[in-house]
């Protein structure tokens, strides 16, 4: 079972069993920590940082934008009286 899976299971009961699990120890030292982690087939060491991603290409863009100040529609030509009136 991967470590993963391990973890998305309720911690405090056996993944097996069901019964009741307790903390006896917690392994802080470094070497015991990387040797049990190997044991289970996960990596010793943590997953390397990606580098920060740029901003979006927005000049590659493949059309141009269009003008949107040409598509708006034009004001309408007498006022339109708003009030509720009921």
């Amino acid at each position: 079972m991967a470590l993963r899976e391990r973890l998305a299971t309720f911690p405090l009961r056996c993944p097996q069993c069901g019964a009741e699990l307790r903390l006896i120890a917690f392994v802080t030292a470094t070497e015991p920590v990387a040797r049990i982690l190997t044991h289970l087939g996960e990596p010793a060491q943590p997953p390397r940082i990606a580098p920060a991603r740029g901003p979006p290409a927005w000049d590659d863009l493949l059309a141009p934008l269009p003008d949107w100040d040409a598509l708006a529609q034009p004001a309408p030509e007498f006022e339109f009286d708003q009030r509720i009136s009921w």
